[in-house]
């Protein structure tokens, strides 16, 4: 699996992952601070990389595009600590590792972790 990292994750959730031996990269570390948002979700989905991020826009754009790629996690939490962030991003991987692969949005709150598959249909 690869990661990107929004700028409102802590490189420290990035060096954790890259730890656990997988590919992450940092916004910030390739320069891309200020890369409008679409182009970011645009960067993940050509990388097949997975979203980190604390920006519920990316949710939003990956639903209205109704693509099935990139999987977004979207951390809404109090406290956005990367000991926190981690422990929850190290449990999502390990209950859905397979489903991040083919596309969902994750949502993170405070003890809830809500999945949600690609694409996003209308009811």
């Amino acid at each position: 699996m690869k990661f990107l990292a929004d700028m409102g994750i802590s490189p420290k959730t990035v060096a954790f992952l890259q730890y656990l031996g997988y590919d992450a990269v940092h916004l910030h570390d390739q320069g891309l601070d200020r890369l409008p948002d679409i182009t970011i979700l645009a960067k993940a989905r050509d990388e097949r990389r997975i979203l980190l991020t604390h920006d519920l826009d990316f949710g939003e754009l990956v639903a209205i595009s109704g693509a099935k790629l990139a999987s977004v996690i979207t951390f809404r939490l109090r406290n956005m600590h990367p000991e926190r962030v981690n422990r929850y991003l190290q449990t999502i991987i390990t209950q859905h590792q397979n489903i991040l692969e083919q596309g969902v949005i994750i949502s993170v709150t405070e003890g809830l972790i809500r999945v949600k598959s690609l694409p996003i249909e209308d009811n």
